[in-house]
This record gives C-alpha cells, sequence and structure tokens, in this order.
C-alpha cells in the first residue's frame, strides 16, 4: 500500500468543563509527508494527545480541516467526520491493550475479523507467521499475554497493528512502560520496522531522547500551540525560543538572563550574581539589534574550559559526575544552576568558562531567539 501524507490546517479542540471552555489545541497547522516518522513531543498536558486523538477520529476536531492523502476526514464546517476504522489508521497504546484470555496468535489476528474483505484463515495464518518473523516472537505465538516480559507485549501490540497493513501508525507513549534498556533497544527496533514499512507514523511521546532518536521530524507543542517544527539536529542547534531551548537536550541548556552593561569599552551581561564578558562578535550583534535585555544561551558541550581568569565568566565547580566517558560540572548559583559537560579531567575545581561565539543562542526579553541578519 502507498503511504500517504497528513494535511492539517487551522485545526482547534475545545473541552467544556465546570471551569468553562478550556481550549486544548489552537490553530494547528501541520504537513506530515508520506512514510515520514513524525514526533508530536512535548510536557504534560501540552495537547500532543489530542493532536493524536484528532487524526484517529477519537475526538471530533472544533473546528479546522484535516486531510489523509487527498482524502478529507474531518471538517466541521462541511460535517465531514470518518470514523478510526474508515481513516485506515492502526493504533499503538502505552498499555499494550492485549486481550489475556487469548493466545498471542489470536491477539495479532483479532483486527483481521473486523476487514471489510476478511482474509481466508490461511491467509491470516501466512500474515502472522511473516509478522512474527519480523518481530522475531515466532516462539511466543501459542502464549498468553500474561507469560510474556514488557518487551515483548509491545512487539505483540505493534504485529496486532502492521496485520491490518494499514495507512497510518498512530503511536502513543509505547515505549513509556519499559525499563531503560529495554526502551532503547525498542527505539532502535521501532525505527529500523517503520523503515521497512514504509508507512507513515506519528508518535506521541514526552521524552525528547525518544524524538530525537526516532523522528524524521518533530513538531514541539505547549500550551496547545505549536512552537517548533524540524528535524531533530535543525530543533537541538536552532530552537526558536527559551521553552525550545530548555525542553530539548540533556542536560538541558544553560541560560543567563540579564542586562548589557559597559565599561572600559567592553561589553558584559550582568545577571544575577554574575557579570559575564560578552565576546565582542556578540556585542556587536547585540548593539546592532539595539538589545540591552538579554538571556545567553550555552549548551553543557559547548563551554570552553580555560584556567581562571581566562575566559569570559570565573565559576567554582561544586560538583563533579563521572558518567563514564565524560564529566558533569555542576555550578550552583543564587539565580541556578550551570551545568558543563567535558571529557577532560579537571586538575583544578577553580575554572573560566569561555563562550565561542558560534555556539552562543541569543534570546529577547520575550523569550524569542534574536535572528543574526
Amino acid at each position: 500500500m502507498q503511504a500517504v501524507g497528513i494535511n492539517i490546517e487551522k485545526l482547534e479542540k475545545s473541552f467544556f468543563t465546570i471551569r468553562g471552555k478550556v481550549t486544548a489545541l489552537k490553530s494547528i497547522n501541520l504537513n506530515i509527508n508520506p512514510g515520514e516518522f513524525f514526533v508530536l513531543l512535548g510536557p504534560s498536558g501540552c495537547g500532543k494527545s489530542t493532536l493524536l486523538n484528532l487524526i484517529a477520529g477519537l475526538e471530533k476536531p472544533s473546528s479546522g480541516r484535516l486531510v489523509f492523502g487527498d482524502r478529507e476526514v474531518a471538517n466541521p464546517d462541511k460535517n465531514i467526520f470518518l470514523a478510526p476504522f474508515e481513516r485506515d489508521i492502526a493504533m499503538v497504546f502505552q498499555s499494550y491493550a492485549l486481550y489475556p484470555h487469548m493466545t498471542i496468535e489470536e491477539n495479532i489476528a483479532f483486527p483481521c475479523s473486523n476487514m471489510k474483505e476478511k482474509p481466508s484463515k490461511e491467509e491470516i495464518k501466512n500474515k502472522i507467521q511473516g509478522i512474527a518473523k519480523l518481530l522475531q516472537i515466532t516462539h511466543l505465538l501459542d502464549r498468553k499475554p500474561a507469560e510474556l516480559s514488557g518487551g515483548q507485549r509491545q512487539r505483540v501490540a505493534i504485529g496486532r497493528a502492521i496485520i491490518r497493513n494499514p495507512q497510518i501508525f498512530l503511536m502513543d507513549e509505547p515505549l513509556s512502560n519499559l525499563d531503560a534498556q529495554l526502551r532503547m533497544d525498542m527505539r532502535a527496533q521501532l525505527k529500523a520496522l517503520q523503515q521497512k514499512l514504509g508507512v507513515t507514523t506519528i508518535y506521541v511521546t514526552h521524552d525528547q531522547l525518544e524524538a530525537m532518536t526516532l523522528g524524521d521530524r518533530i513538531a514541539i507543542l505547549h500550551d496547545g500551540y505549536i512552537q517548533q517544527v524540524g528535524t531533530p539536529i535543525d530543533v537541538y542547534n536552532n530552537p526558536v525560543n527559551e521553552f525550545i531551548a530548555r525542553f530539548i537536550g540533556s542536560p538541558s541548556m544553560n541560560l543567563f538572563k540579564g542586562e548589557i552593561i559597559e565599561e572600559s569599552e567592553k561589553s558584559y551581561l550582568q545577571a544575577e550574581g554574575l557579570k559575564i564578558l560578552i565576546p565582542l562578535q556578540i556585542a556587536a550583534q547585540l548593539k546592532k539589534k539595539g538589545k540591552n535585555s538579554v538571556t545567553i544561551g550555552v549548551r553543557p558541550e559547548n563551554f570552553e574550559i580555560l584556567p581562571a581568569g581566562k575566559g569570559n565568566m570565573d565559576v567554582k565547580i561544586d560538583v563533579i559526575e563521572n558518567i563514564g566517558s565524560e564529566y558533569l560540572l555542576y555550578v550552583f548559583l543564587s539565580a541556578g544552576q550551570i551545568v558543563i559537560k567535558t571529557t577532560v579531567k579537571l586538575e583544578s575545581k577553580d575554572i573560566s568558562l569561555k563562550f565561542i561565539p558560534q555556539k552562543i543562542h541569543l534570546f529577547d526579553e520575550t523569550g524569542n531567539r534574536i535572528i543574526d541578519d
């Protein structure tokens, strides 16, 4: 089956509660390419699962339109709303949702019973064998879900979605119940499987590492709005605002908020408890923009560590964490903490941090990125 693209235009969803009207999604515009692995990322309550439910047909939009390929599946203005089974989608849930009284083979085969053109028993048997081989669960087909591990159950849930050969896969935090090592293993398997099948896939998660490793592109939601859409590396390197800068990356970006002051023909950022020398290139850019209140962002791995007095700011390291191939250095200040990532073992805890101009991110007083002309 040929993969389809998804077009979302000005989609909104409101709920009415005892507290009044609550708008969960606000003017969502997205184009998802055919065969793309697209990730919806954001903190709890941002609206990502609501958006997935609208795409699935489990919720009706309040306004806007939703198009699969050249087929309109939801548009309140035209009174169009196709049910989930009419949209040719398959969902994989966080809870697996397997039938405990059925064998694994019966669980995988179950969606075939609801198909318009039901395959023959032999066709279903052949499909199950092919899927089981693909997911490496052939030896589990005669068992019940209670006899399987979390990772095995998740593969069964994926197998049950695959058997219908849908146009679109929808996945709602399917790996969140697994332990860290298994989650990492399943991420790689899931990505390889999606690439092999070529099915358009929308994946919801609050885990930015999951989003960065799985997604061809990601959309970050916050407070019902899409904040940024792009490839993982583009979002990491070019966050459009402070929220994205903090949310993407582990450890998150260091942000220094303050006022620009001039002393002895040098520019400094006067932050709470800090006075940071600003590189000449950055100072010139801020002067050109007429910005006095700014936030400077630096990723933990983008500091150059120098002897005290040689960089842009002198600090004393409070805690050092050895995480194997790298060290995380923590500086605790009244305004918050600074985190530095390095592969070099320190000789002294009194150091100076140098800001590399090309690695600095600048945000204005509203929290939005300052773009260099």
